[in-house]
């Protein structure tokens, strides 16, 4: 267990352990994107309780990139200030947070941001009658930008980083995705054609924040869909960006069209059923010089050490356990060894969907409130 609480530093950014809280949408942002008071309150307790790494909830970089309603947002300067008042917050408890800069691409709709929803190529997954724009080179040279910005105003507000998030189907996941991608442009055919708009990304965030700021990635290992991206390509779009100088890759895997094999997988109920990219992340430790953060269904600690210790990743990423118990970390640092409380049921999204913003619904007894 002292390897878990032990100090390590990711570019420059010194982290008091080897849990990090992984990005999810919390539903609590205001409706422009605004943080609000409750969402700074959530990354509050987060650090109170003593999760060594925070990642801001998936923040959408333009307006028609907008997943869900009340998502943060990072698209333009007035939202600076609110971001301001998280980091400030959080920094108050000695806790270290990073922003997630996303596009939701084709997961969204235009009738919650106004606009047509951006897709990389036509592919049939999408009714022939739904509205959409297929992306031009023109327009990726706006993403990459947007990506560029966004990191700038998350350096000016305070973040200790950023993470970029090609994760899920959601819009570079989709470049990389042979399921979504059917381009015969230079961003279509190869992986290496595929993933080129992620290095495009990277260089310019870099150029926006300079060397010194860590910068990372959340990526599939696998789409785990029909001819979607499997791990050798994954493996191969890994390479890439550890030698475009990215500082880590959160690793995940699966997307919004997965099903069962979904990236919030219910009935975690025994370790064998716990860290279910396990195989993968061994994988791309032997291929990649940069640390590896695994998530997916972590509940024990005793799972967590062994996962550190064998070497399979450098750090522990969970979502859904801390929405129940955010100061789980604390709680094991303690010595309560209990696994975590969460019932990987999914019902902690039901009140974001109602404008909530979401929380455990179900009490010790599995009593839902």
């Amino acid at each position: 267990m002292n390897k878990l609480f032990e100090d390590s530093v990711i570019n420059g950014m010194s982290l008091p352990n080897r849990f990090v809280r992984s990005a999810t949408w919390e539903g609590m942002a205001a409706d422009d994107g605004t943080a609000t008071l409750k969402l700074i309150e959530t990354m509050v307790a987060l650090a109170r309780g003593g999760v060594g790494l925070i990642i801001s909830g998936h923040a959408y970089i333009r307006p028609e990139g907008k997943a869900s309603p009340w998502q943060l947002g990072i698209y333009n300067d007035e939202l600076i200030p609110g971001l301001q008042e998280m980091t400030a917050a959080v920094h108050a408890c000695e806790g270290r947070i990073i922003a997630q800069l996303a596009h939701a691409g084709c997961f969204t709709s235009a009738q919650l941001t106004g606009h047509l929803p951006l897709v990389v190529s036509d592919f049939d997954e999408l009714p022939a009658e739904s509205p959409r724009k297929e992306i031009t080179a023109r327009d990726i040279q706006g993403i990459v930008d947007a990506f560029a910005a966004a990191a700038r105003r998350a350096r000016s507000a305070g973040f200790d980083g950023v993470q970029i998030h090609s994760a899920h189907g959601y819009l570079l996941s989709q470049f990389l995705s042979p399921t979504f991608n059917k381009r015969r442009d230079e961003y279509g055919g190869s992986i290496q054609n595929r993933a080129r708009i992620h290095l495009e990304v990277c260089h310019a965030i870099r150029e926006a924040v300079g060397k010194d700021y860590p910068v990372l990635i959340k990526m599939n290992c696998r789409d785990f869909v029909e001819d979607g991206l499997d791990l050798e390509e994954s493996l191969q779009v890994a390479r890439l960006l550890a030698d475009a100088g990215l500082d880590a890759i959160e690793l995940t895997g699966g997307s919004l069209t997965s099903g069962r094999l979904s990236p919030s997988r219910s009935k975690i109920n025994s370790p064998d059923r716990e860290a279910y990219f396990r195989e993968e992340a061994s994988a791309f430790k032997k291929e990649i010089n940069i640390p590896l953060i695994l998530v997916g269904g972590m509940r024990s600690i005793e799972v967590a050490e062994q996962l550190v210790r064998n070497g399979v990743a450098d750090y522990i990423s969970m979502s859904r356990p801390l929405i129940r118990e955010p100061g789980l970390i604390n709680r094991w640092k303690a010595g309560d060894l209990q696994k975590a409380q969460c019932k990987s049921d999914n019902l902690c999204f039901g009140p974001g969907l109602e404008g909530k913003g979401i929380y455990c619904v179900v009490k010790k007894d599995g009593e839902v409130i």
